[in-house]
């Protein structure tokens, strides 16, 4: 038997008013003349999108949800160039234990994904700067919230750069010049167009990186289909986590636009994922990648309940028996 729980992405249909990622572009904060003031609604952008965190971790709470993945634009414009000065950590210390305080007392699996942009596979020395600096962001909000950054923060391989195999050991050489601690909260995706599971699978065995294997992804870009002969060397990678071994789950928009997801979970395809997998590990995270958020998470539960061999726990975790 297998525990199956259900995790949603950053944010919520069903709550209004409560984006965690209100933003703020450079051009908007250059047309205010005092950078003081500038700087002061940027904080209170920031503050209001912890606060609306916050709500999420309640409604996720209130809907007996243990999984959910925190918006990475929390901090609009953190890491830009012109305001290496701004001391944001300072003004968000107590929204932030707000998190901490919540998270204590339920605790949940809460992570990051952080933006396309973060590529550590890069050839460009300021790319990987903005790329260290980046996780580096993330590190410290985990931190503040009072969660274990280790295998926190699901990347991408990278750019291919006209060179997979090359692009691959670039990786492995960019990764010797990320501090230990920001290696530790990494964990590598296969993706639907760059990188295949036989390709992430070689730099997570390769450099002792957790695998978060993406079924919908697989299914658009592979070197074999038959992803279940490799289930077990995914399941190798998360050996020394703490964690259960986690997996992305979304459904083709259509056949025509079958990378795209869709805005709800096809059932038939998830169980065609989790019969492949049932047994093979205790416990397993499913993370809902569809335009619906939580209301697709919350169609999904409904659609598991109606089969013979899932049980029900609570209102987002199943036995697969």
């Amino acid at each position: 038997m297998t525990i199956v729980r259900l995790g949603y992405v950053a944010m919520s249909e069903e709550l209004k008013n409560a984006s965690p990622s209100q933003t703020m572009t450079f051009k908007q904060f250059q047309a205010i003349k005092d950078r003081e003031a500038a700087i002061n609604k940027l904080e209170r952008i920031a503050v209001s999108n912890l606060e609306n965190c916050l709500r999420l971790l309640r409604h996720s709470k209130a809907n007996e949800i243990h999984f959910f993945r925190l918006s990475s634009r929390l901090i609009p414009l953190a890491n830009h160039e012109e305001l290496s000065d701004w001391k944001f950590m300072r003004t968000l210390k107590e929204p932030l234990q707000d998190i901490a305080d919540f998270l204590q007392k339920n605790p949940m699996r809460v992570d990051f994904h952080p933006d396309h942009f973060v590529l550590l596979n890069t050839l460009k020395t300021d790319t990987l700067n903005n790329s260290v600096k980046t996780l580096a962001m993330h590190h410290a909000l985990l931190k503040g919230m009072g969660i274990d950054p280790e295998h926190r923060c699901v990347l991408h391989v990278g750019g291919v750069y006209d060179d997979r195999e090359k692009a691959l050991e670039q990786f492995i050489h960019n990764w010797g010049l990320v501090s230990t601690r920001l290696q530790d909260m990494i964990i590598l995706e296969n993706d639907d167009t760059s990188f295949t599971l036989h390709d992430t699978l070689y730099l997570c065995e390769k450099l002792g990186i957790p695998l978060v294997f993406d079924y919908h992804h697989h299914l658009a870009h592979h070197e074999d289909i038959n992803w279940q002969e490799q289930w077990e060397r995914i399941v190798g990678t998360w050996e020394h986590c703490r964690l259960p071994v986690k997996m992305h789950i979304s459904s083709p928009r259509s056949e025509k636009e079958f990378r795209a997801h869709a805005e709800y979970i096809d059932v038939e395809m998830f169980m065609d994922f989790l019969r492949g997998i049932k047994g093979s590990v205790p416990e397993i995270h499913c993370m809902i990648e569809a335009k619906k958020k939580d209301l697709a998470l919350f169609k999904l539960a409904e659609d598991l309940k109606k089969i013979p061999d899932v049980e029900a726990m609570d209102g987002s975790s199943f036995l697969l028996k």
